[in-house]
């Protein structure tokens, strides 16, 4: 597994439910915004994907809730590729409060479709290797 990416992100008023506390689907929104910072961060645009004719796919997701997020609180939304020899990938992720405190951990299966015969591709790490200007940020 690579060292976890991370990127610094305030919870927003305007993304809290009811209780007051953030609401579920923002996790999602969180995750992808590290990956796709990621991404960014180790030279691998959207354009390029779509270049090459291949793009990212979520195949799926778990959250676990660990601790209430507020409006204000300030986290770091980490991101770290397992890679497993075969088609698909496994991202790890933790939303992490400034004290340290784990509010959520974020699990996520992916791989790298085909975009003409919309199909994975067969070796998804190679994809980012060859692409990538800095494939140490995915362990590679």
């Amino acid at each position: 597994m690579s060292e976890p990416f991370s990127v610094p992100v305030t919870v927003r008023g305007y993304e809290t439910d009811v209780q007051g506390h953030l609401n579920q689907a923002v996790y999602l929104n969180y995750a992808e915004h590290a990956r796709w910072s990621l991404l960014q961060a180790a030279g691998i645009s959207q354009s390029a994907l779509i270049g090459s004719g291949v793009g990212p796919v979520a195949l799926e997701t778990t959250i676990r809730y660990k601790r209430e997020l507020l409006a204000g609180d300030e986290v770091a939304v980490t991101c770290a590729f397992e890679w497993g020899g075969g088609r698909t990938f496994r991202i790890e992720q933790t939303v992490v409060k400034s004290d340290g405190t784990v509010a959520a951990e974020i699990t996520a299966v992916g791989g790298i479709l085909d975009l003409e015969k919309r199909r994975l591709v067969a070796d998804p790490a190679e994809v980012f290797k060859k692409l990538a200007s800095d494939p140490g940020l995915f362990g590679l």
